[in-house]
């Protein structure tokens, strides 16, 4: 993992602010969804990108039935 040398405190209702700079290096515009990991002691955010429940790829997914299914899957699956 590589240090911004960024430090940001915790508000009291438990929110970070996350700077503009790192915001636009990774993509992330308003209301874009974060996803949370838990790394051993570490808390790591990252821009949410729905999985392929079968395959777990992150391209060409779209919604069927309620289920993130990627074009391949549907494809093998016999579904356009």
């Amino acid at each position: 993992m590589k240090s911004t040398g960024i430090v940001r405190k915790v508000d009291s209702l438990g929110r970070i602010v996350l700077p503009i700079e790192l915001r636009r290096v990774m993509g992330i515009d308003i209301k874009d969804p974060i996803e949370i990991f838990v790394d051993d002691s570490h808390i790591v955010l990252g821009k949410y990108q729905p999985a392929c429940i079968f395959c777990e790829s992150v391209t060409g997914v779209s919604e069927y039935k309620g289920a993130k299914v990627c074009a391949n899957c549907l494809s093998k699956l016999g579904i356009k």
